[in-house]
Order: C-alpha cells, then sequence, then structure tokens
C-alpha cells in the first residue's frame, strides 16, 4: 500500500476548521493587495492595460505559490 504524506485535511484554529484552499486563497488575497499597492505607489500600474485582470491574475498566483509551499493544499 502507497503510504501517504503526513498532510492534515485541514488546519485547526481555536478549535475552528479551515479548508487550506480557503487559507491560501486569504493570504494570496493580501499578498496581491501589498504588492498592487507597492506597484501603484511606484506608479508601475499604469502600464497595465486592464488592471482588474491583475489583480485576478495576481491572486490566483500567489494562491498557488503559497498553497504549495506553505500551505498544504
Amino acid at each position: 500500500m502507497i503510504d501517504l504524506l503526513p498532510v492534515p485535511a485541514e488546519v485547526s484554529t481555536f478549535g475552528v476548521y479551515w479548508p487550506p484552499l480557503l487559507l491560501a486563497a486569504i493570504l494570496g488575497c493580501i499578498a496581491a493587495v501589498v504588492t498592487l499597492r507597492v506597484l501603484n505607489r511606484h506608479r508601475l500600474s499604469r502600464f497595465f492595460v486592464l488592471p482588474e485582470f491583475v489583480m485576478l491574475s495576481m491572486i490566483a498566483i500567489y494562491t498557488v505559490i503559497i498553497g504549495t509551499f506553505l500551505v498544504p493544499i
């Protein structure tokens, strides 16, 4: 039989169980907002044609990265 990795199915915080994907998505949203604020502060967001799609794509990218390396999905 194949031995599975010891990855929890959910994350427990004070007795409340959170799905790991939800936790990764929340952290991904926070990271995307921080990144876009830095880009706005340095006026680099003016080079984007559709800033809304940049926000969505950064949320997706950060969620995948955080879910892969920080929160085991």
